[in-house]
């Protein structure tokens, strides 16, 4: 694993998993128009001084979330595995499972963070914009803030995506999570 220290630059792919993307209860097709930016990006990560860091929404089959969600990435499953498209990228990449709407909580994110005293830079990509990304975005915001740390967080909108459904219409609910991250001083672009 690459020295976590000298890392400068973090690119952060959230939940470009099957069950999102493809198939599955929570899945949105639409969301698949933003892959070739995610391949752009992650292309231009060049490994000097720059990491990929990969997300997978990972669930075992009775976890306390699906109070919430329907039943979806349980662990093991297709849901569960980063899209084919973005696959080339995730054996060089910094890989971590979530139970919850937030990577903040995912084993051994956060104390990575830490370790990457050399970090300038975050770009956040992937889905959900108002779920995931948001609850990825603002708490590492407020951890960069509460300990004095000068790193610039950016969330491209060409890279974001979330779901449409009834009561969720994607294009409100990602400008609410555009605001929302913006007035916590992450910029986006």
């Amino acid at each position: 694993m690459k020295d976590l220290g000298k890392i400068e630059k973090l690119l952060i792919n959230v939940d470009m998993v099957n069950g999102f993307v493809k198939k599955g209860a929570m899945a949105d097709n639409y969301i698949e128009h933003i892959i070739p930016e995610h391949i752009k990006l992650m292309k231009e990560v060049n490994g000097n001084n720059e990491k990929i860091t990969i997300i997978k929404d990972c669930h075992e089959e009775n976890c306390a979330e699906f109070k919430k969600f329907p039943k979806h990435c349980i662990k093991g499953t297709f849901e569960s595995e980063l899209i084919e498209e973005l696959k080339e990228f995730e054996s060089n990449a910094l890989v971590y499972t979530k139970n919850s709407t937030s990577t903040m909580y995912a084993l051994n994110f956060l104390e990575d963070i830490k370790k990457m005293n050399n970090l300038k830079e975050v770009v956040i990509i992937g889905c959900c914009t108002d779920i995931c990304i948001l609850n990825l975005a603002i708490p590492l915001q407020n951890y960069f803030d509460q300990n004095d740390l000068n790193i610039k967080i950016t969330v491209p909108k060409n890279a974001v995506e979330t779901y449409d459904a009834p009561w969720h219409n994607r294009e409100e609910y990602n400008e609410i999570a555009f605001k929302l991250m913006k007035q916590a001083g992450i910029d986006i672009i």
